[in-house]
């Protein structure tokens, strides 16, 4: 049972792109929380290594995440138009444009992967696989995730056979989970945390915006069974995540996120910067060809130490982040929650350490 797997209500949020290591998956399991390894973005063979590497590091169990592959249709003349648009700022950089192409992020080989190297947990994310699909993956004993943003998703997700249903409201860093490139529609989460519960009986994980112990408690009370949090790890020494990354979350001249299709081609919440201003609305529905296009700018743009062009994932609850190790935050965060928490009865909650 999922409940099994927690001792702490705290999952550390796959991070793809580099935030999630190793380090930071293995650091919050052994502190007592869930850590996580990101399989988007990378080969098969690189998931597994990190597997590997995560499983010398904690004896406690940790959660793997992979991409669900779209297949919408794209407008490649609008593909084309952003193409040409964004070449001056990847030559600002000494980049160039990549090309825009479409891929499934090595889907099969990873199913074969997760098969065969058995992991204690499994989240989707940009859909839910077919039901055979999740029925193999539970056959070698993992439990399953599938990360939804609205009622109709998460009812599939049920009919499919996920375990465990990962609710992302508004608030959260990072890509939309949105089975659909073009869904529009976006909850905050308490209101989704409770419209879910309502209508489904699945174990519920809270992601969205979520900084503090008191957030923990917050969705706890509303009915989830943990919360995942994945800004909050961002500045930890064990996170992935890019020097120039960390120091914007600490920047004031960032001062607000927005969701923006202008990186990637899919809707994702970070720090609102230059390239984000200027393309924002011309920026077409096209994952993951946009994201091929900039990601060599993306990527000069750090070593350069150039925040104004690159992806700065983050949540709402940003400036509540805090630059210490992973272990001390979990322990923090536990903290806060047993002096601020309220159980789902409204009576202060009692956490057993």
């Amino acid at each position: 049972m999922f409940k099994d797997l927690l001792r702490y209500p705290i999952i550390q949020a796959p991070m793809a792109g580099g935030a999630s290591t190793p380090k930071l998956a293995a650091a919050v399991s052994n502190a007592g929380g869930l850590g996580f390894l990101a399989g988007g973005y990378k080969t098969a063979k690189e998931m597994k290594d990190e597997i590997e590497q995560t499983r010398r590091l904690t004896e406690f169990p940790f959660g793997v995440n992979v991409f669900v592959p779209g297949n919408e249709a794209i407008d490649e003349t609008a593909v084309a138009a952003y193409r040409s648009r964004i070449e001056n700022a990847a030559r600002s950089v000494g980049a160039t444009v990549g090309y825009g192409a479409g891929d499934d992020d090595d889907w099969v080989n990873k199913l074969a992967v997760l098969k065969e190297i058995k992991v204690d947990f499994i989240s989707f994310t940009f859909g839910c696989p077919e039901s055979r699909v999740l029925r193999n993956l539970q056959g070698t004993g993992a439990l399953i995730a599938v990360t939804v943003t609205n009622l109709q998703e998460a009812k599939k997700a049920a009919d499919a056979g996920a375990d465990v249903l990962c609710v992302q409201g508004m608030e959260a860093g990072g890509h939309r989970a949105s089975f659909e490139n073009r869904t529009e529609d976006d909850y905050g989460l308490l209101v989704l945390i409770r419209m879910i519960e309502n209508e489904l009986n699945l174990p519920l994980i809270a992601a969205g915006g979520l900084m503090h112990g008191k957030d923990i408690a917050a969705v706890l009370a509303a009915g989830a069974m943990a919360a995942q949090l994945g800004t909050a790890f961002l500045r930890c020494p064990e996170s992935g995540a890019s020097p120039v990354h960390k120091a914007a979350l600490n920047d004031p001249r960032f001062n607000r996120t927005a969701v923006t299709r202008a990186f990637s081609g899919r809707r994702a919440r970070g720090l609102v910067n230059h390239f984000m201003e200027v393309n924002d609305h011309a920026a077409p529905a096209a994952y993951p060809f946009v994201h091929h296009m900039t990601k060599q700018m993306r990527k000069v743009a750090g070593q350069k130490g150039n925040p104004e062009l690159m992806a700065l994932w983050a949540g709402q609850g940003y400036k509540l982040s805090r630059e210490i190790p992973a272990a001390e935050l979990v322990e923090l965060l536990m903290e806060e929650l047993k002096w601020g928490g309220v159980d789902g009865d409204g009576d202060k909650a009692v956490i057993h350490r």
